[in-house]
């Protein structure tokens, strides 16, 4: 999946300030009328190939405040100041990943393996600090400005952290079947909204498997969760809600994964009727949306061929809200590119490969003025 959490811009400021490298220019308004459009490569550990449907060694999860993003490189945390990489400091032997950032700097990042975790951390700090009850969370954990934490643990139980202390657990939808379980937490906006999906697979009375994806929402009034209507349907079709913004519309993709077709989808409140599809780049058969902006309608994702019948590389793609979806220039020519983050500013966050075959991480800036239609 990426998989890839809600993706946080920066709030407006008075002046700039620097604080443990970051820098917070004035407010999303400013920056996107000052920035320059380029493809930025950050710095990374290691050099690793791009596997599609696989998870990645290198790329950014995430935008934060000013010139801060958070991601993976050499399979570790990390996290960049302009296009300078700063390790995380991990216990040796473990690996992860950063994976969300709120505008106060609070980046939630995830321990894989069997003895996977949770964590959160400031720049700056000398270790990490895992969250009580958490374990490996698949890739998906996100954070909101007022510093609540959301993801789930093996158990298929959502959970919700505040100042490193469990504070809410969130069960499937009551209308969804007996052994549904919390699959995915994907994201928390501002309000407190909470997006994710729950999933059940399991073998019935008359021995049958039973394998099915509700896309859910769990309200901010700590109200029963809610069934978001589903993309699709039908045996092995699933509807998967990657991000949600500030006033609930929510992205994601529908899979059918027989033929790994993937289709971008968006939902709107109040969530009755199925999501949509503004289609796919007219260079690409499938495709999927992973961040939305806060408050922008800028929604960004992946182009994709099945990787059996591959005519192009995938490519990182753009949909400004209205019209068809645009492409993201690529870092070389017919390499491959991803996006998984955006934000109010025009920053897109993701991976590239460059002309010699590694997958770097990237950041695109004024990345509306960069999108286009592939003629």
């Amino acid at each position: 999946m990426n998989r890839t959490p809600v993706r946080r811009a920066a709030s407006a400021a008075a002046a700039a300030i620097v604080l443990a490298g970051i820098v917070t220019a004035a407010g999303p308004a400013t920056a996107a009328t000052t920035c320059t459009p380029r493809l930025q490569v950050l710095g990374s550990l290691g050099e690793s190939i791009y596997n599609p449907g696989n998870p990645q060694a290198e790329g950014v999860h995430d935008l934060g405040p000013g010139n801060l993003s958070v991601g993976t490189s050499g399979g570790l945390p990390v996290y960049w100041t302009g296009t300078t990489l700063r390790k995380v400091p991990l216990p040796a032997g473990q690996s992860g990943e950063l994976v969300a950032v709120n505008k106060g700097g609070l980046m939630v990042g995830i321990v894989h393996g069997s003895a996977g975790y949770v964590f959160t951390f400031r720049a700056g700090a000398a270790a990490v600090t895992p969250l009580p009850g958490s374990d490996y969370a698949y890739g998906e954990a996100d954070v909101n400005d007022a510093g609540y934490v959301v993801s789930r643990n093996q158990a298929g139980v959502g959970l919700v952290w505040k100042d490193g202390q469990k504070v809410r657990e969130l069960a499937p939808p009551a209308d969804t079947p007996a052994h549904t379980r919390v699959d995915l937490v994907t994201g928390i906006n501002n309000k407190g909204d909470i997006l994710g999906t729950a999933k059940l697979n399991h073998i019935d009375d008359s021995d049958q498997q039973r394998w099915e994806v509700f896309p859910v929402l769990w309200p901010a009034d700590g109200g029963p969760a809610k069934s978001l209507a589903p993309s699709g349907g039908g045996l092995y079709q699933e509807s998967y809600v990657q991000d949600l913004d500030e006033s609930g519309s929510v992205v994601g993709y529908d899979w059918y994964g027989p033929g790994y077709q993937f289709t971008p989808w968006t939902w709107t409140p109040p969530y009755t009727t199925p999501g949509t599809s503004p289609g796919v780049l007219n260079t690409h058969p499938y495709g999927t949306f992973e961040a939305i902006s806060p408050t922008t309608k800028v929604t960004v994702g992946t182009a994709k061929f099945h990787p059996d019948e591959t005519t192009l590389a995938d490519q990182a793609q753009l949909w400004p809200g209205t019209g068809p979806v645009l492409a993201l220039p690529r870092l070389a020519a017919g390499k491959a590119s991803i996006a998984e983050a955006v934000s109010d500013d025009g920053r897109v966050g993701g991976a590239a490969v460059n002309a010699k075959g590694k997958l770097k991480p990237v950041i695109w800036t004024c990345a509306t003025k960069q999108a286009y239609l592939p003629q």
